[in-house]
C-alpha cells in the first residue's frame, strides 16, 4: 500500500469516473486504474461498484474514511519540515468569502504571486456554511470570512474592521440624505443577497429588515456588483462593504452614503484548524493582508457596532 494509491482511490471517489479522476491525478487512466485494482488485490476486498456511477463499497466508504486521515497526517510531515524551516513551500488552498474576494485579493494577491513564485497559494470562492465544511474535511487550508457564531472549534486572527455602506439609486427618495437609518430601509426596494451570504444576514440583523421579497422576486442569486450596477441604472438601494468604496469613481461614489451612528462593521478573520502547523506562513499572509488595506480599518472605530 502506498500513498500514491490511496490519493488515487480518493480521486475516484471524488470524481465518481476513471478518466476524471485519472486527469485531476495527472496519470493516465490505465496507471490509476491498475493500481487502485492492485491494492484492492492487497486488501483482499472491493473498494468500488464499477457499474456507472461508480460508487463505492461499504467497506470503500470506511477505508476511503481512514486514508483522507492517512494523507492529512502524512501532507503534516512535510508542513512540520517546512515549517521548522520557516518555508513559504508547499500548496496553500484559502477559501475566502464572495462579498470579500473582488475587493480584498487584487490588494495583495497578483503582487504575492509575483514576488514569491515559489509559492502555490490558490483561492476558491465560498460562502461561510462552505467554508466551515471544507476546513473541517481539509479541502482547504485556511478561510477569510467574516466572524460569525459558530467558529468556536477553529483558531481565528482578526484581519481588520469593515463598515456597511448604502448605495442608493438617484431616483430614491434616500438619495437626498446624507446618512441612512436603519428606519429608512423599512419601505424601500432593496437588492439583498440570498441568505447563507453573512454579509446579508448581518444586515438583516442589524437593520431589522423584512425578507426582501420584492428584490427576491426580482432577481435571485445576485451577487454585489450585479446590484450595484441596478442601482446606478436607477433601481433601488443596495449594500456594499469598506473596501468596496475604494474602487470606486468619482460618479459611483455620489450614490454611496454611511450608516447614521453606530455604524454596522464587520470584523474580517482568517481561520484555520487548530491543528495547523504552519504558524509562520499564516503570520506572513496575515501581515501582507493587512499591509494592503487603509491603516485606519485595523482597529473598529468607537462608532462602530460589530454585528
Amino acid at each position: 500500500m502506498t500513498i500514491q494509491q490511496l490519493e488515487y482511490i480518493l480521486a475516484l471517489a471524488k470524481y465518481r469516473h476513471f478518466a476524471k479522476a485519472a486527469d485531476a491525478c495527472q496519470v493516465t487512466q490505465p496507471t490509476l486504474s491498475s493500481m487502485i485494482q492492485k491494492l484492492e488485490e492487497e486488501l483482499g476486498c472491493k473498494l468500488f461498484d464499477r457499474r456507472q456511477p461508480i460508487t463505492p463499497t461499504p467497506t470503500g466508504v470506511a477505508v476511503i474514511r481512514q486514508a483522507k486521515e492517512v494523507l492529512y497526517q502524512a501532507h503534516k510531515v512535510k508542513e512540520t519540515v517546512w515549517e521548522e524551516q520557516h518555508s513559504l513551500k508547499g500548496t496553500f488552498i484559502i477559501g475566502v468569502l464572495p462579498t470579500i474576494a473582488p475587493y480584498l485579493l487584487p490588494r495583495f494577491f497578483p503582487q504575492l504571486l509575483n514576488e514569491y513564485t515559489d509559492m502555490d497559494v490558490r483561492v476558491i470562492e465560498l460562502k461561510t456554511n462552505m467554508i466551515k465544511r471544507a476546513l473541517e474535511e481539509q479541502t482547504i487550508d485556511a478561510a477569510i470570512l467574516a466572524r460569525v457564531d459558530g467558529l468556536d472549534d477553529l483558531s481565528l486572527t482578526t484581519l481588520y474592521y469593515e463598515q456597511f455602506y448604502a448605495y442608493v439609486s438617484e431616483n430614491d427618495p434616500l438619495f437626498s440624505h446624507k446618512v441612512v437609518k436603519t428606519t429608512d430601509l423599512t419601505n424601500g426596494f432593496l437588492w439583498l443577497l440570498d441568505e447563507g451570504h453573512c454579509f446579508r444576514d448581518q444586515l438583516v440583523k442589524f437593520c431589522q429588515l423584512p425578507a426582501a421579497s420584492r428584490s427576491k422576486k426580482a432577481y435571485t442569486l445576485g451577487s454585489i456588483e450585479t446590484f450595484m450596477r441596478m442601482v446606478e441604472h436607477d433601481k433601488g438601494i443596495t449594500f456594499i462593504p469598506e473596501l468596496a468604496v475604494h474602487q470606486l469613481t468619482d460618479q459611483q461614489r455620489r450614490l454611496v452614503r454611511p450608516f447614521a451612528l453606530p455604524i454596522p462593521t464587520r470584523e474580517i478573520i482568517i481561520a484555520t484548524r487548530k491543528d495547523f502547523i504552519r504558524k509562520s506562513l499564516l503570520a506572513f499572509l496575515v501581515e501582507r493582508i493587512q499591509q494592503c488595506v487603509p491603516q485606519g480599518m485595523l482597529r473598529p472605530e468607537p462608532t462602530a457596532r460589530i454585528v
